[in-house]
């Protein structure tokens, strides 16, 4: 098992590339369950969980090929497995998203209950029924979801309780091929959410609303092949500028869509870093002194991102003064704070809500990455820490970072990835 070695203390420099969206390219991946066609998809990210998603759809007969690190073409002209086992579907939660494309093709599916990052309970109910308001028949047996449509699927009205990103795109990818008009309220308004349907569209789907909180999804007979290329990775853009900020120096960012953080830019400022931005690039900025407090409430899409709150704790860690991080949007997402102790933080959690009074620096120490977000925002703190810091437990980390050991090196980080004793 791998971990990551950091001799902190030194400002980054230097211009960082953005890949592809993570959370944008496993459900674009699944649109290959959908058609007999090839689907190719472009600005791929190269990751954990991709590979993961890859081996998956290779078990239930999809043709996987990559002909570049950022190029992977999938076909599946012909399917040989409805099934997709727990020692597939485990290693990531977006593997549940085959069930309703498994569905909605070959008329029935048997799919694991999906695994994942251990940060909260985050139930597949709502997924479940979306499906079953779909008309899919759904019934649970020794932790599998055997599902069935014997008449096909029809269009439906979907309320959603409360917003679900990957409720959302599991109902939007089952619907494309139902019968009659699907309007789902309540939809979740993600980038990635608007990815999936530009994708789905020029497949021959006919979805409207994506970005916004309706969505009409008018079913279609059959969807054709793409060429698709993945949208650029908010997250992993707001990671390396939280890095910057933490660390101190100047990065400059390329690649990405500033406008899919329109909520991070001017905290980040607030905080007292410089922020310049277009629409594909971003310098951030930050010289001598610690930074301000700024305190943070995660929000759906457009707020400020769960998947960043464990980053942006890390630069509050430093702040001269006390902030308060309020997590609305998973339980048990504060794992990284006992970690971030370990360097020096001073934090408090009660409930949702975690109380961050500044320290002047971080000392290295072995933490340990809890979560895919959480490691980054040790990876953060270690750059800033006085000493050398051991993060283990790193493959959290390689699920949803491309080489970021390398992206940070070239920066003029001291960082290397090395095998754990």
């Amino acid at each position: 098992m791998d971990k990551i070695v950091i001799e902190g203390g030194y400002p980054l420099t230097g211009e960082i590339s953005i890949s592809g969206a993570k959370n944008s390219a496993i459900k674009l991946m699944v649109v290959s369950l959908l058609t007999s066609e090839p689907v190719t998809l472009t600005n791929m990210p190269d990751l954990r969980d991709t590979r993961s998603l890859a081996a998956l759809l290779k078990h239930m007969g999809v043709e996987v090929e990559s002909e570049t690190a950022s190029k992977m073409m999938l076909h599946a002209p012909k399917l040989s497995s409805t099934t997709a086992p727990y020692d597939l579907v485990r290693k990531m939660r977006a593997s549940f998203n085959v069930l309703g494309p498994l569905i909605a093709r070959e008329g029935k599916a048997k799919v694991s209950l999906p695994g994942g990052c251990a940060i909260g309970a985050r139930p597949v109910d709502l997924h479940l029924k979306a499906l079953e308001a779909l008309g899919a028949s759904i019934k649970l047996e020794e932790g599998y979801v055997i599902a069935e449509a014997k008449k096909g699927l029809k269009g439906a009205e979907i309320t959603f309780p409360f917003i679900s990103v990957g409720a959302t795109e599991h109902a939007m990818l089952t619907a494309v091929l139902a019968k009659g008009e699907t309007i789902l309220f309540n939809a979740a308004r993600e980038p990635e959410i608007v990815d999936l349907a530009n994708c789905l569209n020029a497949m021959g789907a006919k979805i409207s609303g994506a970005g916004r909180s309706e969505i009409t999804i008018k079913g279609v007979n059959k969807l054709s092949g793409v060429e698709h290329a993945v949208v650029p990775d908010r997250i992993e853009a707001g990671t390396y500028a939280l890095a910057a900020a933490t660390a101190g120096g100047s990065v400059r960012l390329k690649n990405i869509r500033s406008d899919h953080l329109g909520s991070l830019w001017p905290l980040i400022a607030q905080a007292g870093a410089k922020v310049s931005l277009d629409e594909t690039t971003v310098l951030i900025e930050r010289g001598g002194g610690r930074p301000k407090p700024v305190d943070v409430d995660t929000q759906a899409y457009p707020g400020f991102p769960t998947d960043l709150q464990a980053q942006f704790m890390a630069l509050m860690c430093l702040a001269n003064g006390v902030s308060i991080i309020r997590e609305n949007i998973f339980e048990n997402r504060f794992m990284h704070c006992p970690e971030l102790t370990r360097m020096g933080a001073d934090i408090t959690v009660i409930g949702r809500e975690a109380i961050v009074r500044g320290v002047k620096e971080f000392r290295a120490a072995p933490v340990m990455a809890t979560d895919l977000r959480a490691s980054a925002s040790l990876i953060s703190a270690g750059l800033a820490a006085r000493g050398e810091t051991h993060i283990s437990r790193v493959y959290h980390l390689d699920r949803g970072f491309e080489h970021i050991e390398i992206k940070l090196g070239g920066c003029g980080a001291r960082i290397r990835r090395e095998k754990d004793d």
